[in-house]
């Protein structure tokens, strides 16, 4: 089934980086897009005037993935731009410590806002996208998950328990039209890696960082009529980490 002429994809986290490059990404490709944000109101902003100065269609919506309602968010968007049968999950934070010294601040934080948050949105989506026999869900996973990185206990857990909810959730809703796919970005050129230690491009066979639009490109294809046999895969953006 192709997508509906009036479908909205909601993509947390969109107002900058990774979450800004897939709100363009998915507007270039026919979507109308709900553009989630926490706090920046003008990034959010500056992602809507791009889409709409490329002849898309977007709308900001503000909320907390960790601690708002999902219903609301998807019920805006689906009121502003039409039903909502895409949603992207890239809303991510950081709170890095080894194990040994993490609080359990920094744990329920990292889960909440990394795992149980789009836990609680794909399961509010899914239901208007089971309806529809169409649907679109993006999970931003990290290559943390699989792979080891010290002083990431809380993160890496997240994000491995997102892909291993990415894979379980696609088999469940497979016969109904929709997919759910997760990609795994390495090294990405954005706020959450500016402070890479030096020497750690030395890890990445490509020999440098990666771009927000190269992960948007994964994405766009997870979320397009094109992939629509593809369901409950990851997808590595890494430069070669993952091999």
């Amino acid at each position: 089934m192709s997508r509906p002429a009036d479908a909205a994809v909601l993509v947390t986290g969109a107002s900058k980086g990774i979450g800004a490059a897939i709100a363009q990404a998915l507007a270039a490709d026919g979507w109308a897009v709900g553009v989630n944000y926490r706090g920046d109101a003008d990034g959010a902003r500056r992602t809507v005037d791009a889409i709409e100065a490329a002849g898309g269609r977007a709308l900001a919506v503000q909320g907390d993935v960790a601690e708002g309602d999902p219903q609301a968010l998807l019920g805006a968007v689906a009121e502003g731009l039409g039903p909502v049968l895409g949603l992207v999950n890239n809303a991510g934070v950081r709170a890095d410590g080894l194990a040994i010294q993490m609080d359990d601040g920094d744990w329920r934080t990292v889960l909440d806002t990394n795992l149980t948050a789009p836990f609680r949105m794909t399961r509010d989506a899914l239901r208007p996208m089971i309806r529809a026999r169409y649907g679109r869900v993006v999970n931003v996973a990290s290559i943390v998950g699989p792979r080891a990185n010290a002083g990431q206990a809380n993160y890496a857990a997240a994000k491995a328990g997102l892909i291993g909810f990415t894979k379980t959730v696609a088999a469940e809703v497979a016969r109904r039209g929709v997919t759910i796919n997760a990609v795994a970005p390495g090294f990405i050129e954005t706020d959450m890696t500016a402070d890479l230690p030096e020497g750690v491009l030395d890890l990445v066979p490509a020999r440098r960082v990666g771009t927000p639009e190269e992960v948007a490109a994964c994405v766009r294809f997870l979320a397009s009529d094109d992939a629509g046999y593809v369901t409950g895969t990851t997808l590595f953006v890494d430069g070669g980490m993952s091999a």
